[in-house]
């Protein structure tokens, strides 16, 4: 059952949207679903896969219809969808396994893709001619949609069914920064030698995956990209949709990549809350600012449930155009247990084990950044070759 919450922020959210050009038609940023006629006839008489979630949507004169909707009243013949993390209703929380079901709507068999398995079973695919893929993303590595991707890629190219990919705006497009992925700490998490925010749309993340030969063995999906019309990696573009249950706008978005390594430690980013990812804090830490986590839509059970946390309000905090690392630094320096504030399985969230070693070290942030800079270089240079929208 969702919260009243949750549909008061989902209102405002999309007229905030509405009001800043957030919508494709207002900002003249058109996604690729919006081409109809360019991937229609690539559907018609086929036995059609399509993975997507609730930000799948094509907006015309002012409303929105869902992508699977579309397809069916244009006479396609779907077979199953595929959903990612947080199902196709985008409304399980962080994590949480999901059964495969019958979607109560459309009747149609959904696979899930955060279940018993996370990439499609040759079996699965047996009945299929292509596969539709329509995510809407966010532009880190850990936001697990880009591993749903990678995942589709090696499918199709075992099964030889060819991948059509409806391509959306990055909202972190416009900037690449991070710690570069290592070998040792690769996960369902981060599959890639890439840094944390990559700076890419998933049409053009496709392509690197499919020609860097990164799938199984080096094979290579039959892979065709349908383009955004008026996007550019500089482009402010606010989601109409919220992409998962705890990105709720435009600037939790834009902090995620940074805030998210908070995930691996014993501070709360806000999930429980209605703030989450916009606001960081701990009982322990001193401060005007507090918040106390409680169970709601996208967090049954949140970090620090009940308890009063001090910390940062990072709302009003400009749009940010790199991976901000003072915030983890100043929460760090501020817990009285050192050893106890990085958790579990960091170093998969940051990529690296050194970034834990550095802060422990008392590395400054302009340091920890220098440490970065020859595998990010690497990384900008490859990346270039794959840009399909003008940086």
């Amino acid at each position: 059952m969702l919260s009243l919450d949750y549909f008061k922020n989902t209102f405002l959210f999309a007229f905030l949207c509405l009001l800043l050009g957030g919508n494709p038609l207002q900002a003249q940023i058109f996604p690729a679903a919006q081409h109809t006629a360019q991937y229609l006839p690539l559907l018609k008489n086929k036995k059609v896969g399509v993975v997507a979630h609730a930000a799948s949507k094509i907006y015309r004169n002012g409303k929105a219809t869902h992508l699977i909707d579309s397809l069916l009243s244009h006479n396609i013949d779907i077979k199953k969808i595929f959903a990612p993390e947080h199902g196709f209703r985008s409304r399980e929380d962080n994590g949480a396994m999901i059964k495969d079901e019958i979607d109560s709507l459309t009747q149609l068999p959904i696979i899930s893709l955060h279940g018993k398995n996370k990439k499609p079973q040759a079996e699965q695919l047996e009945d299929l001619d292509i596969i539709v893929f329509d995510l809407q993303d966010v532009g880190a590595r850990f936001y697990t949609y880009l591993s749903t991707l990678h995942l589709i890629l090696e499918a199709c190219a075992e099964s030889n069914i060819p991948l059509l990919i409806l391509d959306r705006p990055n909202p972190n497009g416009h900037y690449v920064d991070g710690p570069v992925m290592e070998d040792e700490f690769k996960s369902y998490l981060g599959m890639h030698n890439i840094p944390i925010v990559h700076g890419l749309t998933l049409g053009e993340f496709a392509h690197m995956i499919n020609e860097e030969g990164w799938l199984n063995n080096k094979i290579k999906c039959d892979l065709r990209v349908i383009k955004i019309e008026g996007y550019t990696h500089q482009s402010a573009y606010n989601l109409p949709v919220r992409p998962s249950p705890n990105l709720p706008n435009a600037k939790a978005i834009n902090l995620y990549p940074s805030l998210c390594l908070f995930e691996r430690t014993v501070v709360s980013i806000g999930r429980g809350t209605e703030q989450q990812f916009q606001i960081y804090g701990h009982p322990s830490f001193k401060g005007d600012f507090s918040f106390t986590p409680q169970p709601n839509f996208g967090a049954k059970y949140p970090k620090l449930e009940g308890e009063k946390c001090i910390g940062k309000n990072l709302q009003s905090h400009p749009r940010i155009n790199r991976f901000e690392l003072k915030w983890l630094i100043e929460a760090y320096r501020q817990y009285p247990e050192k050893e106890a504030f990085f958790i579990s399985r960091f170093a998969y969230l940051a990529g690296t084990k050194k970034l834990e070693e550095q802060i422990k070290n008392g590395w400054s942030e302009m340091e920890i950044r220098n440490s970065w800079e020859p595998q990010l270089s690497q990384f900008k240079t490859m990346r270039k070759k794959y840009l399909l929208y003008p940086n």
